[in-house]
C-alpha cells in the first residue's frame, strides 16, 4: 500500500465519523420539525431528484400526491437529509474498500454490495418492491460476512461493517416514509444512525493508535461496556419517546408529571412495539396515559444512566484517566440539562436537536475511553502498517 493511502485511511475515518455526527444532528432536526413525511415518495421527492421549486413543479406535485400537499419549508429538509446520507454512504464505501484492500474476498463482497444496493434502489423506483428488498438484503449480508471474514484488526472490520449498517439505514429511511412514521421504524432509524456514528468513531480512534500501555484495565473496560449498553437503551427510549410524540406528555412539569408524582399511565399500550400497517403515525396515535407512561420511563431510564455514568466518570478519573472521566461527566451534565430544558421550555427545536447531539457525544466519550483502555500494542497494530 502506498504511503499516501496509509495517511488517507485514518483521516478518512475521522471525516466519515464527523460527517455521521452531523447527519445524526440534521436527522434529528428533520424529525423534530415534523418534516419526516414532507417527501411522500423515496428516494425522490415528489418524483424529483431534488424537490419542487417552481410553480409548475409544485402544481404537478400536488396533483400527483393530493393527500400530501407540498410544503416548501419542509420538503427541502427531508431531501437534503437524504442527499447527505448518500454522501456518507459514498464515504463509507471508500473507507470499506481501503480497509479491505489486502483481502480479495472481502473486497469483492464490498463491490458487489454497493452494486446490489444500487440495483435495489433502481428496482424500487420501477415498482419491483420484492426484488428490491432481495437485493438490499444481499447488499447488507455481503459486507457483514466480509467483516467477519476479514483477517484484520477491529478498526478494519468496523469500517466494513459500517457499510452494512448504512445500507440497512437506507432501508429504514425508506420504511419511515412508506410505513408513515411507524414508531418502531423511526426508533430503529435513530439507533441505526447512532450505530453508524459509533462504528466510524471507534474505527477512527483505533486507526490513530489510541490505547493503553498494558492490559491491566479489563475490569474498567467491562464497566465502560456496561455504560455503552445502558446508554444505548436510553437512546432507544428517547427514540421511542420522540416517535410516539410523548416528549411533552407530562406537560412542562419536572420532576412531576402533569402536576402529579403518579399520573394516570398505560404502560401496556405505551410499549406495544408493532402496530398495524397503513396507519399514519404522524402526530402520534396514543392517548395521554400511554404517552405519559413512555415519558416517565424515559425519565427513570435517564436517572439510572446518570447515576451509573457519574460513578463511571469518577472511577475513570481515579484510575488515571482523568481527561476521559471528566469528559464523560461534563457531557453527561450537559445532556441532563438539555433534557430538562426540553420539558421546561416546551421542546424548542434547537434544544431538542442538541439533545440528540448530546447523546451522540456521550456515546463518543464512552467509546473513546474504551479505546483508551485497550492495550496499546493491539491498538498500534491497527494503525496502517
Amino acid at each position: 500500500m502506498s504511503l499516501r493511502l496509509r495517511k488517507i485511511l485514518p483521516y478518512l475515518a475521522v471525516l466519515a465519523a464527523v460527517f455521521a455526527f452531523g447527519l445524526v444532528m440534521f436527522g434529528a432536526f428533520v424529525r423534530l420539525s415534523n418534516a419526516g413525511l414532507s417527501c411522500p415518495d423515496w428516494p425522490t421527492c415528489y418524483g424529483r431528484a431534488t424537490w419542487p421549486q417552481h410553480a409548475q413543479a409544485v402544481a404537478q406535485a400536488d396533483a400527483a400526491f393530493p393527500d400530501r400537499p407540498y410544503e416548501a419549508n419542509k420538503a427541502w429538509r427531508e431531501q437534503v437529509h437524504r442527499m447527505l446520507a448518500g454522501t456518507l454512504g459514498v464515504l463509507v464505501v471508500i473507507l470499506a474498500l481501503l480497509a479491505a484492500r489486502r483481502d480479495r474476498i472481502t473486497l469483492l463482497a464490498i463491490v458487489f454490495s454497493a452494486a446490489f444496493a444500487a440495483i435495489g434502489i433502481s428496482l424500487y423506483l420501477h415498482g419491483e418492491r420484492e426484488w428490491s428488498s432481495g437485493f438490499a438484503l444481499l447488499a447488507i449480508l455481503l459486507p457483514t460476512a466480509g467483516a467477519i471474514w476479514l483477517r484484520e484488526r477491529a478498526a478494519f472490520k468496523m469500517s466494513v461493517l459500517a457499510l452494512a449498517v448504512i445500507i440497512f439505514q437506507a432501508m429504514l429511511g425508506m420504511w419511515t416514509v412508506t410505513l408513515l412514521l411507524k414508531p418502531i421504524v423511526v426508533m430503529g432509524h435513530l439507533l441505526g444512525g447512532m450505530t453508524t456514528f459509533g462504528l466510524l468513531a471507534y474505527a477512527a480512534l483505533r486507526y490513530h493508535g489510541i490505547g493503553a500501555p498494558d492490559n491491566h484495565y479489563a475490569t474498567l473496560r467491562r464497566a465502560v461496556v456496561i455504560g455503552v449498553v445502558l446508554l444505548a437503551c436510553q437512546i432507544a427510549l428517547g427514540g421511542w419517546t420522540s416517535a410516539n410524540y410523548a416528549a411533552l406528555a407530562c406537560g412542562t412539569d419536572f420532576p412531576t408529571c402533569l402536576g402529579q408524582w403518579a399520573p394516570p399511565t398505560d404502560f401496556h399500550q405505551g410499549f406495544v412495539l408493532w402496530r398495524e400497517i397503513g396507519v399514519n403515525y404522524e402526530g402520534g396515535i396514543l392517548d395521554m396515559a400511554a404517552r405519559s407512561a413512555i415519558q416517565i420511563t424515559h425519565r427513570l431510564g435517564a436517572l439510572v444512566v446518570f447515576c451509573y455514568l457519574a460513578w463511571l466518570s469518577h472511577r475513570l478519573a481515579r484510575n488515571g484517566f482523568r481527561l476521559g472521566g471528566v469528559a464523560v461527566g461534563v457531557v453527561l451534565v450537559i445532556q441532563v440539562v438539555l433534557g430538562i430544558s426540553n420539558v421546561h421550555f416546551g421542546l424548542p427545536l434547537p434544544v431538542a436537536t442538541l439533545h440528540n447531539g448530546g447523546a451522540a457525544l456521550l456515546l463518543f466519550t464512552l467509546l473513546a475511553n474504551f479505546a483508551r483502555l485497550q492495550p496499546w500494542q493491539s491498538a498500534s497494530m491497527e494503525t496502517i502498517a
